[in-house]
């Protein structure tokens, strides 16, 4: 059984960081990409950074880079993604999702991803 549970989610001041933690389990780590998408309320899923292992690729959104990282701990089946520098317009439901074919392209299409975690919050006050 495929699963997905995000972590790491919380209040953080404006200027601050958090560290968002998504544990996979019941496929091959190595051979998905794993992608990390955020949801504003009002507004639509949006892909914020993405990693696969299969290819040797990161990817950042250019309303991140620069300010978040993304990294995997292999061993522990974790993929993690350090925010620094939030602002309240990075406020939102951080999900994390599976993509089977290792794939992870800029724009990060939502239809490639096959499986998703049920989110974590992420509230930024000024």
């Amino acid at each position: 059984e495929v699963q997905i549970v995000e972590s790491g989610g919380g209040l953080v001041q404006s200027g601050g960081s958090l560290r968002l933690s998504c544990a996979v389990s019941g496929f091959t780590f190595d051979d998905y990409a794993i992608g990390w998408f955020r949801q504003a309320p009002g507004k639509q899923r949006e892909g914020v950074s993405c990693i696969s292992k299969r290819l040797d690729i990161t990817h950042y959104e250019p309303s991140v880079k620069g300010r978040f990282a993304i990294s995997s701990d292999n061993a522990k089946n974790i993929v993690y993604l350090q925010m620094n520098s939030l602002n309240p317009e990075d406020a939102a439901v951080y999900y994390c999702a599976a993509e089977y074919f290792g794939r992870c392209t800029a724009g990060m299409p939502m239809t490639e991803y096959d499986y998703w975690g049920q989110g974590t919050h992420v509230t930024v006050f000024p």
